[in-house]
């Protein structure tokens, strides 16, 4: 791969080439995507999306919105520091082509923002209830209906799919989504590949997949105009992955690592003596000990050992992307940047114990128990209504739910795959509050 391509500006519909030198610098391109997600009400609906705790109410815990602010700042980070270091190795991005190294922050800083838009509500076990609905539900009922792809794209509901749907689908009047830049459209893309096969290798990038068989030709373009690799032959789709997606997935990486740790300590789920003894040993060759032992509260010195982590951390990764930029850029490269991080150890004792005292707690499965339930009601009232509107047989119930919905959602005049999956979509769009106040409304638990 190219970083000359790797970093187009081309967004969708464009007639003419974007070339970097004619940028405006008071407005670049790269960061106009930026903007463009934030105003987003995809984005918006990120503040009451759970992140670790649903339906936390301290204000301590992060939401998805503030996780994805979080990602997007370490992201930028990781980015200037990466792009300064490449405009080193490679002068004539900048002289021939004009590329400077805050494009490079900008590109990772837009994707990263924008990495967790496609989530359903209630974390990760949403995704989950959604292709349980139709794997072992009433869903079931549709396979036949549907090809195997059709069918994997909905069991195996992906919120990094539907966030490329988010960002790059067309619809009515609506041409290209948010018409983000190609660069940062495949820094978005952590798995570039479809449904199918599933995990047909070790590599990272074909732990899951990136793109609903109804995007499969807008991925391709993207893909063709970054150059990325293609990696498998016939008819199966699966591309290597944009250099930079590995700086917005250690980004993520960073964060979640010790920022949800943080969260685990707020809430008591870790005692703080034991949590603080934890990062002291991934800071322990940067940390001032004069100034550490000066603080009195509990809180500054959580505050001060997750600003050192985090800066460790970034340091870490950018010389882990640079020494590795060859194989990042044949695709042979096949973990992700902290897995090859010389603080590995540290980092998994404290994913270790945050797994067992934070993602396993019992304030965490009762309300993911109670979210696989909102979700799959929801989801069996909507399709089934939508299916018999589709066959001329909706009972007057079902227009009166059809009602509820935004009216992109109604469209019968589509496929049955694109109806479907249209409405995982639509599910995967609300909030936890609003999943939980349209459950009660369709129950006939609340008026």
């Amino acid at each position: 791969m190219e970083w000359e391509r790797l970093l187009s500006l081309k967004r969708q519909g464009d007639t003419h080439k974007r070339l970097r030198k004619e940028q405006d610098e008071t407005r670049l391109g790269f960061e106009v995507d930026y903007d463009r997600i934030i105003f987003s009400s995809a984005f918006r609906s990120l503040q009451d999306k759970t992140q670790v705790i649903p339906l936390s109410k301290t204000d301590f815990v992060h939401t998805r919105l503030t996780h994805s602010l979080e990602v997007s700042v370490v992201g930028r980070s990781l980015g200037r520091i990466a792009g300064k270091r490449i405009l080193e190795k490679h002068p004539h991005l900048g002289e021939v082509h004009g590329y400077r190294f805050n494009d490079f922050g900008a590109i990772v800083a837009a994707a990263a923002l924008s990495h967790d838009i496609g989530n359903p509500p209630f974390g990760h076990s949403g995704e989950k209830a959604i292709g349980e609905y139709f794997k072992t539900g009433e869903g079931k009922n549709y396979q036949k209906s549907l090809s195997e792809k059709e069918y994997q794209d909905i069991i195996d509901f992906e919120g990094n799919a539907n966030g490329f749907k988010l960002l790059a689908a067309s619809k009515e009047g609506v041409e290209g989504g948010l018409r983000l830049s190609y660069a940062t459209l495949g820094a978005f893309m952590k798995y570039p590949k479809e449904s199918l096969p599933k995990k047909p290798s070790a590599h990272i990038s074909e732990k899951k997949f990136g793109f609903f068989q109804a995007e499969k030709l807008v991925f391709q373009e993207v893909a063709q105009e970054l150059g990325l690799l293609r990696t498998r032959e016939g008819n199966d789709i699966s591309f290597s992955r944009h250099p930079l997606t590995y700086l917005v997935e250690a980004a993520d990486d960073i964060c979640y690592t010790i920022i949800d740790f943080e969260d685990g300590i707020n809430l008591g789920l870790i005692s703080e003596d034991y949590a603080l003894e934890y990062l002291i040993k991934l800071v322990k060759d940067s940390i001032n000990t004069k100034k550490y032992n000066a603080l009195v509260y509990t809180e500054d010195r959580l505050s001060y050992l997750r600003a050192l982590a985090i800066n460790t951390l970034i340091k870490d990764a950018i010389e882990v992307f640079i020494a590795n930029e060859y194989k990042i850029l044949n695709g042979t490269f096949d973990v992700s940047l902290l897995d090859k991080s010389a603080y590995r150890a540290q980092i998994d004792d404290i994913i270790t114990i945050s797994i067992e005292r934070i993602y396993n707690s019992k304030e965490v499965v009762d309300k993911e128990i109670a979210g696989y339930k909102i979700i799959s009601d929801i989801l069996d009232v909507y399709s089934s209504a939508l299916v018999r509107k589709m066959d001329n047989r909706a009972s007057n119930y079902d227009s009166l739910v059809l009602r509820t919905l935004p009216e992109y959602y109604r469209n019968t005049d589509v496929s049955l795959y694109e109806m479907l999956l249209n409405t995982c979509c639509y599910v995967a769009s609300l909030s936890d509050g609003a999943a939980i106040l349209l459950h009660k409304k369709i129950m006939g638990m609340e008026i």
